[in-house]
């Protein structure tokens, strides 16, 4: 027989990604580019050298970069880094452009080499002290790029998500480890 707690107690399940997308975006308007369109996608494929994963584009498409919710502008760490013993900030999402204000993840090229970051990269987030990349040097078993935390004032990385989903949906509130 199943206890009465047992039986009501409710287990809180990660978000699925689709559930995420809706509410990803803070509504802050600074770093967000035009809206992101096919030709925008190829031409971004184009000048990076690499195909960008399906997820990115899913959320760029609802808003094509910008600040992130408080409820998913944190990432947990296995292993301490410069920022913090068990977490990374992830407050804002490079869209795709050369609009607007911020950086864009067009700006890559540009920055792996003024920050001596490895490649193939793609920088999805950061500040020149730490970045958040799309890792191409290791696909993951789905073909698509791994995220790697890339600790520029340390020389050092932390792999964090396998791809970029699992990252979104690993994602967590800052207030969370405060």
């Amino acid at each position: 027989m199943i206890s009465w707690f047992a039986a009501t107690a409710r287990v809180e399940e990660p978000m699925k990604f689709d559930e995420i997308k809706a509410s990803f975006w803070s509504g802050h308007t600074y770093g967000v580019q035009p809206a992101l369109t096919q030709a925008t996608v190829a031409d971004a494929e184009r000048v990076l050298g690499l195909r960008l994963p399906e997820s990115l584009l899913d959320l760029l498409r609802v808003q094509n970069g910008g600040g992130v919710t408080a409820d998913r502008d944190a990432f947990p760490t296995h292993q301490p880094t410069s920022w913090s013993e068990d977490h990374i900030p992830f407050t804002e999402l490079m869209g795709i452009g050369t609009g607007g204000h911020g950086l864009s993840l067009l700006d890559t090229p540009y920055l792996v080499e003024e920050w001596g970051l490895p490649s193939p990269v793609v920088l999805l987030s950061g500040d020149g002290h730490y970045w958040i990349g799309l890792d191409y040097r290791a696909y993951s078993a789905l073909g698509e790029p791994s995220v790697t935390w890339f600790d520029t004032d340390a020389g050092a990385e932390l792999p964090l998500a396998a791809d970029f989903r699992a990252f979104v949906e690993g994602l967590q509130p800052l207030s969370r480890f405060e």
